[in-house]
């Protein structure tokens, strides 16, 4: 099962459009995770147009409409692994042993907020993931989303894409 995770897309904030890789690999992927901060309703109804499954959470920048779309905490299986999505996780400092024992029964979180990409595993195993944001990279070098694989109970072959900040976007 091929998997896109993302976050913090802040349409039309940030951005106007979403980057076309971004958009091509949501085209193939089996499932979308969106960690919230979409800020316009219009940005999850693109998501939910072309992605054949979305899991997706709202964000402290998402307004009442979006809130009532969306949940705060996202829970779903894919390929036999146990995903939580949430947007916010609170301080880097003690991250996995909170988050681990915030949601014990998860295989995998991923969140978002910080718009820093993150990549790292609890001590009982609980893997942590941020895609960072593919539209505001703050203070990071590059825009960024992953991309994985999930398949008999493994995430395999989990990759941080690196944007193209002068690549075209649909208008």
């Amino acid at each position: 099962m091929r998997l896109v995770l993302t976050s913090d897309t802040h349409l039309p904030r940030r951005a106007r459009a979403l980057p076309e890789e971004l958009l091509a690999e949501i085209d193939r992927a089996d499932v979308v995770v969106h960690a919230g901060d979409w800020t316009e309703p219009a940005a999850l109804d693109l998501f939910a147009a072309r992605a054949r499954r979305l899991v997706a959470v709202h964000g402290n920048n998402d307004g009442p409409e979006l809130r009532a779309r969306l949940p705060e905490v996202a829970r779903a299986e894919l390929g036999g692994v146990r995903f939580a999505v949430v947007h916010e996780t609170g301080p880097a400092r003690g991250r996995e042993e909170r988050c681990a024992a915030r949601f014990p029964d998860a295989d995998v979180l991923v969140f978002g907020h910080s718009h820093i990409p993150w990549d790292t595993t609890a001590p009982g195993g609980l893997r942590l993931l941020n895609p960072g944001s593919p539209t505001d990279r703050r203070r990071q070098p590059h825009h960024t989303y992953m991309t994985a694989e999930a398949a008999g109970g493994r995430l395999t072959r989990v990759t941080l894409h690196r944007l193209d900040p002068d690549a075209p976007r649909p208008r």
